[in-house]
């Protein structure tokens, strides 16, 4: 995983779920910090420590990283997505067979590859986070439905109407106000949360992720 440039910002979306476990036992210095996504609203920043109100109703610290990045999203529409875009994709098992799209990140042309699979995610019990490149995007009668690939497979996703679909923007510290709501995918530390990345809403547009 890339932390330490901005177009990689949202590789952490998907790279830093879960991995197999590894067949042998290894040294505790060895092992990865857990992760953990924080959705919320921020309480407050100053400097190099962010206060948010997480979806669940706890008020958790996060501390930045030195280096940390900052970046937002601006909304986007199905219609953008085309074949041999690359694209990350929560979604959820549908009743009918597949999955349904809980929403959509188009990855600006220099992610292309960026963490791609297919993992578990924690948007919603039982969803799940694909990266993978677009095979065709078709606009049907009852709705539309994405073909993506990843490491020589294939996955059809359906697209709801009124799916949130948006794209990488720029940010900065500023819009780091109180109530601006944040996603971000942290490393639980001694001190608690500490974050190299941050993907902040702004004009209106929230991380859906």
């Amino acid at each position: 995983m890339i932390k330490n440039i901005l177009p990689a910002l949202v590789l952490g979306l998907s790279t830093i779920a879960s991995a197999a476990l590894p067949a042998a036992p290894v040294l505790a210095e060895d092992q990865k910090p857990e992760q953990v996504h924080i959705r919320g609203s921020i309480v407050d920043y100053s400097g190099s420590a962010l206060k948010v109100k997480t979806r669940e109703g706890e008020t958790v610290d996060v501390t930045l990283a030195d280096g940390w990045k900052l970046a937002s999203v601006a909304n986007a529409a199905v219609t953008d997505i085309k074949p041999g875009d690359f694209v990350g994709i929560a979604s959820l098992p549908s009743a009918g067979g597949g999955d349904g799209a809980l929403e959509v990140l188009i990855f600006p042309p220099a992610m292309k590859g960026a963490g791609e699979g297919s993992y578990g995610w924690d948007l919603k019990p039982n969803s799940s986070m694909t990266n993978a490149t677009v095979a065709d995007a078709v606009k049907g009668v009852d709705g539309r439905t994405v073909t993506v690939s990843y490491h020589g497979k294939e996955k059809k996703i359906a697209i709801p109407a009124g799916t949130p679909v948006v794209t990488i923007a720029p940010a900065t510290n500023d819009d780091l106000v109180p109530g601006a709501v944040v996603f971000i995918p942290a490393e639980k530390a001694a001190s608690g949360a500490l974050a190299h990345q941050v993907l902040v809403g702004k004009n209106g547009v929230v991380p859906p992720m």
